[in-house]
């Protein structure tokens, strides 16, 4: 058994793989042979400090795999059944996991094990954005930025899907047909287009209801100006870099802005939640209304050249780690 380490908050190199032993698991507790491991931007946050953490820590979020082993009084899981998880505590880097059964799913058998743990944190939150923070409706056009990335590529099109019109935002030339693949109907390069004038343009000055930021700090300004009186700025990211304290009478109320920072702790606390929000994604994938592909598959021992390839911007839809 192995799993991936941190001593301390740094960069890429301070990853270590390591040789683990694990306890038998207790009450409300599983023992997870993982299949795949989710990739995720946020797990850079978390081995660069800019999420603390207390160390030494693992990291990574989400998985599937295969239960091994139940502790006593599991009742709603069997040894065999395909579980998968986005939460806390991190240490989904890692062959076998133990893990507490009030956060793990069961994977339908038409959904792959593989895909289902890149679909986790992506499209639990893309499922939390669309229909819990700010709930879309048919018809309505929203903006979403990053929309080649990992949870563009589910978001746009769930949105879609919806009745939505989904304007999204790309870093680059290469990006904009993989958007529009993901289901935009109109793609904006903001490295070359000032977005919130493109916007503008699109909704013949009206403006946006809704829009969902995961980029950050180099976003944020312009895309205030894309909403209409009374419009959502969801801010639920920062690839870019956090963002500057916000001058409320300045930046919301001209326009009696809403601002919120959603996290999937939020709305997706408790079991109910939880299954409400994965049976609707599994639905989505199943039925072919949002098609998913792997970007890329790392080796475990190569994680370390996994987070150098995030955090560059080469991985540019799902990607999972195969232990």
């Amino acid at each position: 058994m192995k799993a991936v380490k941190i001593q301390k908050a740094g960069g890429p190199e301070i990853l270590e793989l390591q040789d683990i032993t694990l306890r038998k698991p207790v009450k409300d507790e599983v023992l997870i042979e993982h299949v795949a491991i989710g990739l995720n931007y946020i797990d850079t946050y978390h081995r660069s400090g800019l999420y603390p953490l207390i160390f030494p820590s693992g990291l990574g979020m989400e998985a599937s795999g295969v239960i091994k082993e139940v502790g006593p009084d599991v009742s709603n899981f069997s040894v065999g059944d395909k579980v998968a998880y986005s939460a806390v505590p991190l240490g989904a880097y890692s062959t076998h996991r133990i893990f507490k059964t009030k956060s793990l799913v069961k994977v339908p058998d038409e959904i792959d094990l593989t895909l289902a743990a890149t679909l986790m944190t992506k499209g639990l939150t893309t499922f939390y954005l669309l229909h819990k923070t700010y709930p879309v409706s048919s018809g309505e056009t929203i903006l979403f930025h990053a929309a080649a990335g990992g949870v563009g590529q589910i978001f746009c099109q769930w949105a879609k899907s919806l009745g939505c019109k989904v304007i999204g935002t790309v870093g680059s030339d290469e990006k904009v047909s993989l958007a529009k693949k993901n289901g935009c109907d109109e793609v904006i390069n903001y490295s070359k287009e000032d977005f919130s004038k493109k916007v503008m343009e699109l909704t013949d000055g009206k403006g946006l209801p809704v829009v969902y930021d995961g980029v950050g700090k180099v976003t944020f300004e312009k895309s205030v100006k894309c909403l209409k009186t009374r419009g959502m700025m969801v801010s639920f990211g920062n690839s870019s870099g956090a963002l500057d304290p916000i001058d409320v009478p300045k930046t919301l109320q001209p326009k009696g802005l809403f601002f919120v920072r959603p996290s999937m702790g939020q709305y997706l606390h408790s079991n109910e939640e939880l299954n409400e929000a994965s049976k609707a994604l599994f639905e989505k994938i199943s039925s072919g209304k949002v098609k998913v592909e792997i970007f890329k598959k790392y080796k475990l021992n190569d994680i370390k050249q996994a987070h150098i390839d995030l955090e560059a911007r080469k991985i540019t839809g799902p990607a999972v780690i195969v232990p």
